[in-house]
């Protein structure tokens, strides 16, 4: 099993959106090294700390389980959407996205203010907290998984 770290901004879609919806895509991922991740890496059974950003305490809220392989994002591909991307074809798609299933809320939301202070010891290749590091799906090892969950 992978594990993962993504992004969404609570206000356009947080982890309480999941949680009353169950299975969700997580669409309009428009950055090639993220898409790479989704098409490439994520597997059916992987599991991923869901990522509150741009908000006032920006954190770790959630675990979700990716529940279908990537495929192409079909925002892409619409011109009444907000992800439309007129250089993307369907016949060879540039934006790809996984379902996601929500699992549940952790105990606590774990700011990143708190992360931040691991950065030299459990968390020190965590790629969250590479400095400039904007990636809105990024991986998470084993033992970073592990050391996250204990702060719960």
């Amino acid at each position: 099993m992978n594990y993962w770290l993504m992004k969404s901004e609570p206000e356009v879609f947080g982890i309480d959106h999941l949680a009353a919806v169950g299975v969700e895509p997580w669409d309009g991922v428009r950055n090639y090294q993220a898409r790479n991740l989704m098409r490439d890496r994520m597997r059916v059974g992987d599991q991923a700390f869901f990522y509150h950003s741009n908000c006032k305490e920006p954190g770790i809220v959630g675990i979700m389980e990716i529940v279908t392989e990537g495929h192409p994002d079909p925002t892409a591909f619409d011109p009444d959407e907000k992800y439309f991307d007129p250089k993307s074809d369907p016949a060879n798609p540039r934006w790809y996205l996984v379902d996601v299933r929500y699992l549940r809320h952790l105990r606590r939301p774990i700011p990143l203010r708190e992360l931040r202070t691991h950065a030299h010891g459990a968390l020190r290749d965590l790629p969250l907290l590479r400095r400039g590091n904007r990636l809105s799906v990024m991986p998470v090892s084993a033992a970073q998984w592990d050391f996250i969950l204990g702060l719960e």
